[in-house]
């Protein structure tokens, strides 16, 4: 009868392997993560821009039933109740209800506004009006 020696071969990996995955990690995490830490405020401001334009589009089909925008007293309030009970109203105009912007706040309505027939905007990341970062109806550049 013949002997047969197993050959074990060693389980699991050494410290070293292990630290070079870790090193490998490091660098490929170094890389990418830079690349996406933007991206969250660009949403935004994005989603800012389609609801903008979103509510602007309900506003124009608000006009062309009723003759004209609902006025400030009204505010964007008029695009989901009748509150005049006009018979031309044929809403609600916006379906999912009136939005608020990516960071809580509501969006601000004028009409008629300084800049067209009405002005529609956020206040932006700061939430403060008028400043550089507020997103408007009424400018591409913003």
């Amino acid at each position: 009868m013949q002997l047969r020696r197993r050959i074990r071969k060693p389980l699991g990996f050494t410290l070293v392997e292990l630290l070079l995955v870790l090193v490998i990690l490091g660098i490929l995490a170094a890389v990418v993560i830079p690349k996406f830490t933007g991206r969250s405020k660009d949403a935004r401001i994005a989603a800012a821009r389609t609801d903008i334009s979103n509510i602007g589009t309900a506003l124009d089909a608000f006009e062309v039933d009723i003759g004209h925008y609902p006025k400030t007293e009204e505010g964007l309030q008029a695009l989901l109740e009748n509150s005049a009970s006009n018979g031309s109203w044929k809403g609600p105009y916006l379906k999912k209800g009136l939005p608020k912007d990516p960071w809580g706040n509501a969006y601000n309505y004028v009409a008629p506004g300084t800049h067209g027939d009405y002005d529609l905007s956020s206040n932006g990341p700061d939430g403060v009006e008028g400043g550089d970062d507020d997103i408007v109806s009424w400018s591409d550049s913003k």
